[in-house]
């Protein structure tokens, strides 16, 4: 099955929050998800990209795939890459789509000089721990997430 990386647009914020409350739901939080298509059109594009996104597509131009990350700032390591989340339509999970997008993000990361990559996995998430596992990823179990909701 062909399938195509692009950068993210305002245009494809609809695909994109359809996406996220797929994986919302699939993690047990979809009351969670605030967000909608407009605050991610205004945030992703509008007077301040407060993230960017990349786009997966099949050779029908359909979305299959995305990912929403972020440039953020160590002290330790310089700007790293924050992947917020990727989200793979199930009917095309394990063929390939997820390694595409994560190797965009990769390639993104050499040619920004970026140092070091982030994300989260739920621990009960094994399909994807074994993923990262195998694209050489270190799940990091000694710290811990802490979150304040305002």
């Amino acid at each position: 099955m062909p399938v195509t990386v692009r950068n993210g647009t305002a245009d494809d914020m609809k695909n994109v929050h359809t996406l996220v409350m797929q994986l919302a739901i699939f993690e047990k939080a979809p009351e969670e998800v605030i967000t909608d298509v407009e605050t991610l059109q205004k945030d992703g594009y509008g007077e301040r990209d407060n993230f960017r996104t990349l786009i997966a597509e099949d050779e029908n131009k359909q979305v299959i795939g995305i990912c929403l990350y972020y440039i953020a700032y160590s002290s330790w390591k310089g700007r790293i890459l924050f992947l917020d989340d990727i989200v793979i339509d199930e009917p095309y999970r394990s063929q390939g789509v997820g390694t595409l997008l994560m190797n965009a993000l990769f390639n993104i990361c050499k040619e920004e000089h970026i140092k070091q990559m982030r994300w989260q996995v739920l621990d009960w998430n094994e399909p994807a721990i074994k993923f990262y596992e195998k694209l050489g990823a270190f799940i990091d179990k000694d710290w811990y997430t802490c979150k304040m909701n305002f």
